[in-house]
């Protein structure tokens, strides 16, 4: 049988975004979930860890940075427990540096 891959999301042209998601992850599995789905359809995602543990934080964080690298998008520390991640064609300014620097 033929595989087709999937098709890239649309990128929204500039002036069309008109959601972004909050999420304030708890378990990694299920978040890590919601937060690729809705990235990965071009929606940016703010994750909030402040409810995570650091193990677990420091795992979302390292997957995050993997899928904004193979989605051509980026992710910006705001605070020390909060970042943004912005789909390709969404920029964003004033982060705080490297996402995954220990701090």
């Amino acid at each position: 049988p033929i595989v087709r891959a999937p098709k890239p999301a649309p990128t929204p042209a500039a002036g069309e975004m008109n959601e972004i998601l909050t999420v304030h992850p708890k378990a990694y599995n299920q978040d890590a979930q919601v937060i690729a789905e809705n990235f990965r359809n071009g929606i940016p995602v703010i994750m909030n860890l402040s409810a995570m543990d650091e193990a677990n934080s420091k795992r979302l964080v390292d997957f995050s940075a993997g899928l904004v690298f193979g989605l051509y998008g980026s992710i910006d520390r705001i605070t020390n427990k909060v970042f943004l991640l912005s789909p390709e064609g969404v920029s964003s300014e004033g982060g705080q540096g490297d996402p995954t620097a220990q701090s």
